[in-house]
């Protein structure tokens, strides 16, 4: 399965104000809207010497360039695969995801 045209469009909407953008190397794919949610995926390992491409910030790529690299992800990804965008929400940390495309079980 790729990326359909409207999610597509959706996911283009979130990598236009993106902080970053990752992935676990296997399903979990992430658009990060703000710096607490890329220094967050940092501590836990995402970008780190032993896979610094997990995490591509919008300093070393354009919007256009993380859509290419998500869809290039998603391809290669388990069928576990989805993409959220994920900001801070201090109240509630789980307010903070938004599936651009859910798990497809």
């Amino acid at each position: 399965m790729s990326i359909k045209t409207a999610e597509r469009a959706e996911l283009r909407e979130y990598l236009a104000t993106a902080k970053a953008i990752a992935w676990d190397t296997c399903h979990k794919i992430y658009v990060l809207m703000d710096d607490e949610q890329v220094a967050l995926m940092r501590e836990y390992g995402y970008g780190d010497e032993n896979d610094p491409d997990s995490l591509i910030t919008s300093a070393q790529m354009t919007p256009k360039q993380m859509s290419a690299t998500i869809t290039k992800w998603f391809d290669s990804a388990c069928l576990l695969r989805f993409i959220s965008a994920v900001r801070t929400n201090p109240s509630d940390p789980n307010e903070g995801f938004t599936s651009i495309i859910p798990q497809n079980f």
